[in-house]
């Protein structure tokens, strides 16, 4: 009985001793309360922290969210005054264009008038020419009558002046 009480009594203090060096072993990896109060409290502070630097990465991402929101309302205005902007000028341009292209055929019209007129006075050009050619042989015509009526104007006179000489003298 002694044997085996020794027997487990040197169990138990072998247990014990196994266990003790356990304890030594896991106390020499425990960090002592004063720090480990420190580093809870670092570890709040830090939670704190992380807790504000998440709230206002939250803030920040909806103020970001509202003016992105906003840049792109801005934005589609923008687009729809620019495209607004775009279709007037282009019935602008459509209306420049039917003007333009009016305004083209008139002068089309107005050359085929201008060439038939040119061709007209060319026309009166030539018949001016004919018509000075027959006025000057008119003109010629005439000065040469004139000449000859002034000769016969003259003779006329002439024999007047004889007549009446003759007449006196035959009537007496």
């Amino acid at each position: 009985q002694l044997l085996e009480a020794e027997a487990g009594l040197s169990l138990a203090q072998t247990q014990h001793a196994l266990q003790l060096q356990q304890a030594r072993a896991q106390m020499n990896n425990m960090v002592p309360k004063k720090q480990f109060e420190q580093l809870q409290t670092s570890l709040r502070e830090e939670q704190c922290k992380a807790q504000q630097l998440q709230e206002n990465l939250h803030w920040q991402a909806e103020q970001t969210c509202r003016q992105m929101a906003r840049t792109q309302d801005e934005h589609e205005r923008l687009l729809q005054a620019a495209v607004e902007q775009a279709e007037g000028l282009e019935h602008n341009l459509r209306s420049a264009e039917a003007v333009l292209a009016e305004r083209v055929a008139q002068l089309k019209d107005a050359l085929a008038q201008l060439s038939r007129n040119k061709l007209l006075i060319e026309d009166l050009r030539e018949e001016n020419r004919g018509f000075a050619v027959a006025l000057q042989a008119a003109e010629q015509k005439q000065k040469s009558t004139e000449e000859k009526n002034q000769l016969l104007e003259e003779q006329a006179s002439a024999l007047k002046q004889l007549i009446g000489k003759i007449t006196p003298a035959s009537l007496s």
